[in-house]
């Protein structure tokens, strides 16, 4: 539950690129810095499937998933995150906020809901660990972000997990 106030410590490169982006930017009431997490939805971002899309790919088809049990976020619906941009632009707000989903959960949390909210087989997940598993760059394992700020300050508030997959699930509706 990362504030907007912390000290930022970016443990891999792209942090790094995050963070040197923020400092870039002269925020003195001009700018707004929007900070996000694991950022999901109805369509593949330039190409790339997201995490939700990917669990539903692979849960329709009958595949296993081994899911990370000790790795916490914020996931955050493209389409709320986008309602939240566009208040911020609208009404020129500047400042470090996190536009992120209203809920803390692990990866392997998510991934069950997911399931659950899609009528697939949940059975097909299972738990493994952030060390069993052979990432290329390091990843923190808690990047969830506190949206206290955002949801006291703006109209368009970020949404609790349950909430944002039943808005997805409308949303792949034809």
């Amino acid at each position: 539950m990362y504030k907007e106030t912390g000290e930022p410590d970016p443990i891999n490169y792209y942090g790094l690129t995050k963070l040197k982006g923020e400092e870039v930017i002269n925020i003195a009431n001009e700018f707004c810095i929007a900070r996000s997490s694991v950022i999901y939805g109805t369509r593949p971002a330039s190409g790339k499937v997201n995490f939700a899309l990917w669990i539903i790919e692979k849960l329709k088809a009958g595949e296993t998933v081994n899911i990370v049990i000790d790795q916490w976020s914020s996931p955050t619906l493209n389409t709320n995150l986008s309602e939240m941009i566009l208040e911020v632009v609208e009404r020129r707000i500047a400042g470090i906020y996190h536009l992120a989903g209203a809920t803390r959960i692990s990866r392997y949390d998510f991934a069950k809901l997911i399931a659950e909210n899609f009528n697939l087989d949940k059975r097909l997940i299972k738990p493994s660990t952030m060390d069993k598993l052979r990432w290329t760059a390091k990843r923190p394992r808690d990047s969830s972000l506190d949206v206290s700020k955002a949801s006291m300050n703006l109209r368009s508030k970020p949404l609790k997990i349950e909430e944002a997959l039943r808005k997805m699930k409308q949303e792949l509706i034809p």
